[in-house]
C-alpha cells in the first residue's frame, strides 16, 4: 500500500511539473554542407526545478528529441548520448533540400526525481556564406568515439593539426559520423579501443603533396598487402589523434563533372535494319488438327493397352483340367493326403469329444519313467505335462 501511495505522488508530481512549466524556445542556425553541432546539457535547460541543479554529486539526465508532428528526428540530423551523466548531442549536416525552417522538441528526464522539462529548438537552415569547398577530405579517426569530437574544443584541435598537411587556407567540418554507422563493429571493452570516427573537411586551397600521394593508387596497394600507406610529410595529427591512412578518401569538386545527355525522345519507329526483316503480315492458322492429335492419339494407345491386358488376363488362362493333367499322380496323391489330415485336425480341434490320435498322447514320461496306459484319455490331460 505504501509503494502504491509513493508510485502515485511521483506520477502527480511528474503532471503537475509537465502543466506548470513551459517549454523554452531556442533558434539556431544550420549551414548547408556544415557540420552542426548542439550540445544538450544542464546548461541548456534552465527551468529544470531549482532544487535539481546545482547539487554536489552528478544527476543523471536522459534526453528525447524528435521532430514536431514527427517521432523521429529528420533524416540528417542524429542524436547520441554515450549514458545520462555525459551530455547529449545533436548532429548532422544539412542537406540543400532540408532548406527551411525545422522544430525539434527536446524532452530532459532526470532519473533521480523524475523531473522533466521540454525545450524547442528552432532550426533555421540556411546557405553559408564565403567561398565555396570544392576540395574536401575525409579521415578516419580510430582513437575517439564520436561523442569525444563533437564538442568544439577537440574538433579545432584536430583542424589545428590537419592544417599542417594542407595547403594554407581555412579549414572548416562538414561532416562528422561514427564507425558504426558506415558499418564499423563495436569494439571489445578492453581499455584504449574506440569505436572510431569519420571526419570530413573541406577547404578552399587545394590538396597538398602528401595528401594527394596518401590517397594514389600506390598507396592503396601498399594498403592492401599489409603495409603502410605512402606519407611523405610528418603525421601532424599524432600523437592525438591515431588517423588510418589507409582510409583516406579526397574529393574535389573544382572541375565541374559534364552534365548527362538528356535524350531526346523519338517517333517510336525503328530505323530500317538490313539484318532486321520483321514479317508483315501473320497467315492464319486451323488449331483443329493439332488438337484432335493431341487429344486421340493418347486416347487410342490407352485402349490398345487397355485390350492387350485384357486378352493377356482373360483369354490365356489354361484352366483345372490342363493343370490336373499336366501334374504327375504322386504329387497328387501327396497333395490329396495333406489336404485330408488337414481336414481332420480341423475337425477334432471343432470338438473336444473325439478321442486324439495316439501320436499326442504322454506315454513316457523321460524324467520320471512314468508309462500312462493308452485308454487314459481325458481333455484335462496336457498334451506337454509340467516338468517338476
Amino acid at each position: 500500500m505504501a509503494a502504491a501511495l509513493i508510485w502515485i505522488s511521483l506520477l502527480v508530481g511528474l503532471l503537475e511539473g509537465l502543466g506548470g512549466t513551459e517549454a523554452q524556445q531556442t533558434t539556431l542556425h544550420p549551414l548547408v554542407g556544415r557540420a552542426f553541432v548542439h550540445t544538450l546539457d544542464h546548461e541548456s535547460f534552465p527551468h529544470l526545478p531549482e532544487h535539481v541543479f546545482p547539487v554536489p554529486a552528478p544527476v543523471p539526465i536522459t534526453y528525447h528529441a524528435h521532430l514536431q508532428g514527427h517521432p523521429d528526428l529528420p533524416r540528417w540530423l542524429r542524436y547520441t548520448q554515450r549514458n545520462p551523466y555525459q551530455p547529449g548531442f545533436l548532429y548532422g549536416t544539412a542537406t540543400p533540400e532540408d532548406r527551411g525552417r525545422q522544430v525539434i522538441e527536446v524532452t530532459a528526464y532526470n532519473r533521480d526525481s523524475f523531473d522533466t522539462t521540454q525545450q524547442m529548438l528552432v532550426l533555421l537552415i540556411g546557405d553559408p556564406e564565403g567561398p565555396l569547398l570544392p576540395y574536401q577530405a575525409e579521415f578516419l579517426v580510430r582513437s575517439h568515439d564520436v561523442e569525444e569530437v563533437l564538442p568544439s574544443t577537440p574538433a579545432s584541435h584536430f583542424l589545428a593539426a590537419l592544417g599542417g598537411l594542407w595547403e594554407p587556407g581555412e579549414l572548416q567540418l562538414l561532416n562528422i559520423t561514427s564507425a558504426l554507422d558506415r558499418g564499423g563493429r563495436v569494439p571489445l571493452p578492453i581499455e584504449g579501443r574506440k569505436e572510431g570516427v569519420y571526419i570530413k573537411v573541406g577547404s578552399a586551397s587545394p590538396f597538398s603533396t602528401c595528401l594527394k600521394m596518401v590517397a594514389s593508387p600506390d598507396s592503396h596497394a601498399r594498403c592492401a598487402q599489409g603495409q603502410p600507406p605512402l606519407l611523405s610529410c610528418y603525421d601532424t595529427l599524432a600523437p592525438h589523434f591515431r588517423v588510418d591512412w589507409c582510409n583516406v578518401s579526397l574529393v574535389d569538386k573544382s572541375v565541374p563533372e559534364p552534365a548527362d545527355e538528356v535524350p531526346a525522345p523519338g517517333d517510336g519507329i525503328l530505323e530500317h535494319d538490313p539484318f532486321f526483316c520483321p514479317p508483315t503480315e501473320a497467315t492464319a492458322r486451323d488449331f483443329l488438327t493439332d488438337a484432335l492429335v493431341t487429344l486421340l492419339v493418347p486416347l487410342l494407345v490407352a485402349l490398345l493397352l487397355t485390350l492387350l491386358l485384357a486378352y493377356v488376363m482373360c483369354c490365356r488362362r489354361e484352366g483345372r483340367l490342363k493343370r490336373d493333367q499336366a501334374t504327375s499322380d504322386i504329387q497328387m496323391v501327396h497333395h490329396c493326403t495333406i489336404r485330408g489330415n488337414t481336414e481332420e485336425l480341423r475337425q477334432m480341434a471343432s470338438s473336444r469329444e473325439v478321442p486324439r490320435p495316439l501320436s499326442t498322447l504322454p506315454m513316457f514320461n523321460v524324467r520320471t519313467g512314468e508309462r500312462l496306459p493308452p485308454q487314459v484319455d481325458s481333455a484335462q490331460v496336457p498334451l506337454i505335462l509340467d516338468q517338476h
